[in-house]
């Protein structure tokens, strides 16, 4: 018979899906793990589950009763405290426990980068309560981002421009964050140039960069990246640097997302998400290896001896205006007439307002021809109620 090693995918979303791809395609036998059933990652995993992944006690139930060599994260809301305890207890969690739970909220992974590894951030203040938040809105200035402690994909984020709109983005802040505990990030609004999403690899070999991919986000959720994204020499250094000094202090083997601001005078951390990123899907289109093999090379202990950038590239999601049970993806035909295009459908059961459904994947000789592809393709999508 053969033996392989078990993976446990906490959160079955569509990066998720990529990731239990990849593994099966090393031999590995895969679990999903979300809170809703027919989550993507369950349509191609060797079997699932659906709990409250927030729940302690049915967690490690669940992991107790599986058994998994590697439990891998791939949401923030998790009950983290519990995996810290299970790591003790000899569970092994990617990249580790620690990093799962400091990234899990904003705080902590705020305060580990600005505070403890002096790297350049936005200023920040934190707030428990609307009193707390108005205050700290009014010291820190106009415009200001409002952030949940806890979110993904960008839910509750906000920019407060003045005083009229404290109240709305305190209301969504407290409806955005996945655990509703009030306390949000109020940070300095950096004048940035560009934004940029520079995976990160720690593997058997060492640490290794994928090429900057250049991305624009609307209420903190991507809506294009690109790969790659033009630096200078002096801030592609920067910028790995910084990358380093974080996911060095987070330890383990696998990718990391680090997301930066590329100002005139300096590169800044935003954040770090010790996963695959959501703009990195890009890489499905552009490198030997998309950041999904590299993230199962790294976490199996595998070598990564190359990442080569193949093609320029450029990614658009589709993402859902209204909420529907039955529903189709439109057009699909079209975007594919799209040269060097591919297009993922991602299969999730219902729609929800801003709800990625699908994404366009173009190729081309520049990232501008790609971008222009992507765009094309994404204009040939819809989704209708079926």
């Amino acid at each position: 018979m053969y033996v392989t090693k078990k993976l446990m995918l906490l959160g079955s979303g569509e990066l998720g899906k990529e990731v239990i791809i990849e593994a099966q395609r090393l031999g590995v036998e895969t679990i999903a793990v979300d809170r809703y059933a027919d989550a993507p990652a369950m349509h191609v995993a060797d079997r699932s589950y659906v709990i409250n992944m927030l729940d302690a006690e049915k967690l490690r139930e669940l992991i107790e009763r599986e058994k998994p060599d590697l439990i891998v994260p791939e949401i923030e809301a998790l009950a983290t405290a519990e995996l810290v305890k299970l790591e003790e207890e000899g569970f092994r969690v990617i990249p580790t426990a620690r990093a799962a739970k400091l990234t899990m909220d904003r705080e902590g992974i705020r305060r580990l980068a600005s505070e403890t590894l002096e790297l350049p951030t936005a200023g920040y203040k934190f707030a428990d309560t609307y009193e707390e938040f108005t205050q700290a809105v009014q010291e820190t200035g106009y415009p200001c981002v409002i952030k949940p402690l806890m979110s993904s994909s960008g839910k509750g984020q906000s920019v407060c421009r003045s005083a009229a709109d404290i109240e709305k983005c305190w209301t969504i802040a407290m409806e955005g964050g996945r655990v509703q505990n009030g306390r949000v990030i109020i940070e300095e609004f950096i004048r940035f140039e560009s934004e940029i999403t520079l995976l990160t690899i720690r593997s058997v070999n060492g640490t290794s960069f994928c090429a900057p991919i250049g991305h624009i986000q609307e209420s903190g959720d991507y809506i294009e990246s690109w790969q790659p994204h033009a630096m200078s020499e002096q801030q592609l250094e920067e910028a790995k640097h910084i990358a380093k000094t974080i996911t060095d202090e987070l330890g383990g083997y696998g990718l990391f997302g680090v997301e930066l601001f590329l100002a005139k005078d300096r590169v800044y951390f935003s954040e770090v998400s010790p996963r695959p990123h959501d703009t990195g899907l890009v890489t499905l289109v552009t490198q030997n290896l998309s950041e999904f093999a590299l993230h199962v090379r790294a976490i199996l202990g595998f070598p990564i001896p190359e990442i080569a950038l193949i093609t320029p590239g450029a990614s658009r999601p589709l993402k859902a205006d209204q909420e529907l049970e039955t529903y189709k993806i439109a057009g699909v035909a079209d975007a594919l007439a799209v040269p060097y295009t591919q297009v993922r459908v991602f299969g999730k059961p219902v729609t929800k307002v801003g709800r990625r459904m699908a994404v366009a994947l173009s190729s081309a000789s520049t990232v501008e021809e790609a971008r222009t592809r992507s765009k094309q393709a994404l204009d040939c999508l819809a989704i209708e109620e079926a």
